[in-house]
C-alpha cells in the first residue's frame, strides 16, 4: 500500500492559512485531528503515527494563529476553529473521524452538530461538559500564564502528571518559540478568554458514535472521570469513555502507547460504515 510522506500543506480560506500535515495510506479513511488552546499540531506527534499505522489517511492541522497557520484572524471562536474544521475535511473528501483536544474538542462537536453527514466519529481527548464553575482567582491566573510564554510552558509541564515523552523537551521548547512568534500569543489568550466567559458545546445534536478519553489524573477538572461520564451522558449518539489512569490533560503524549491502543479498540467497537 503507498504512503503518503508526512508533510506540510496549506489550506486558503477567507480570512487566512490553516497549516496542516498529512500521513498514512492515501486510500485509507479520513482522520483530522485539532489541538487545544496554546498548541499546534506536534501535540499529536505519537497518535498521528498510530492512527496511519492503523489504516488512517490521517491530517493534523494548526488551529488559526498557531504554529504553521496564518496570524491575525478575526477571531478565535469554537464555531470559527470548526469552520476551518470542516472546510479541510470537505478539501481533503470527507467524511472524517475527528480527533479533537480540550477546547478542540469543542470545535470538532460543533463540526459533527453542524454537518453530521461529514462525520464519521469523534475521538473527544481530555474535553469539558461546561459545567464546573471558574473561581476568580483562578481566572486572574488564566489571563497571567495566557501573557507569557514562559508560564504557559510551565503550566503545561504540570499537566503531565505521571510521565513525560522522552522529547518532551524539544516539544516545549518548539512550543515556547511558536507562542513567541509575532500574533501568535493573541490566539491563546483569546482562547483562554472564550473558555473563561464558558463555552457552549453542542452536545446534544451529535448523533455519531463518540470515543470520550480522559487522563484520571487531569487537573483540569475536581473529578475527571465523572466529568468524562458527564460528557458521555450529553452525546446524542453512542459512546465509550477511556479512562487513562495517571494521566493528565495530555493522555495522548503523556501515556502515547496505551491511549492510542484504548482509542484503536474503542473504535472498532463501534466503527462507523466507511471504517
Amino acid at each position: 500500500m503507498k504512503e503518503k510522506p508526512m508533510r506540510t500543506l496549506f489550506l486558503e480560506t477567507a480570512d487566512g492559512r490553516i497549516a496542516y500535515e498529512t500521513s498514512g495510506p492515501v486510500d485509507g479513511p479520513l482522520a483530522v485531528l485539532v489541538h487545544g488552546m496554546g498548541d499546534t499540531r506536534a501535540t499529536y506527534r505519537f497518535l498521528a503515527r498510530r492512527l496511519a499505522g492503523a489504516g488512517f489517511r490521517v491530517a493534523a492541522m494548526d488551529v488559526r494563529g498557531y504554529g504553521e497557520s496564518s496570524t491575525g484572524w478575526p477571531d478565535h471562536d469554537v464555531a470559527s476553529v470548526g469552520a476551518d474544521l470542516l472546510a479541510l475535511v470537505r478539501h481533503l473528501g470527507g467524511p472524517a473521524l475527528l480527533v479533537g483536544h480540550s477546547i478542540g474538542c469543542a470545535s470538532a462537536v460543533w463540526v459533527a452538530a453542524e454537518a453530521p453527514a461529514e462525520v464519521t466519529e469523534l475521538v473527544l481527548i481530555g474535553s469539558f461538559s461546561g459545567e464546573g464553575r471558574i473561581k476568580a482567582w483562578m481566572k486572574a491566573l488564566s489571563r497571567a500564564v495566557g501573557r507569557s510564554a514562559f508560564l504557559w510552558a510551565m503550566f503545561v509541564r504540570s499537566s503531565y502528571p505521571t510521565a513525560k515523552p522522552d522529547d518532551f523537551g524539544s516539544y516545549l521548547k518548539e512550543l515556547k518559540a511558536n507562542l513567541r512568534e509575532p500574533g501568535r500569543a493573541a490566539a491563546l489568550r483569546a482562547q483562554i478568554e472564550l473558555s473563561l466567559s464558558g463555552v457552549v458545546t453542542r452536545y446534544s445534536e451529535v448523533t455519531c458514535p463518540t470515543v470520550v478519553v480522559m487522563g484520571t489524573k487531569d487537573q483540569d477538572f475536581p473529578d475527571a472521570t465523572a466529568e468524562a461520564h458527564l460528557i458521555a451522558s450529553k452525546l446524542g449518539g453512542p459512546v465509550e469513555v477511556v479512562l487513562v489512569e495517571g494521566a493528565g490533560h495530555y493522555p495522548h503524549a503523556e501515556m502515547p502507547g496505551d491511549t492510542a491502543d484504548r482509542v484503536l479498540r474503542a473504535l472498532t467497537l463501534h466503527p462507523a460504515p466507511s471504517l
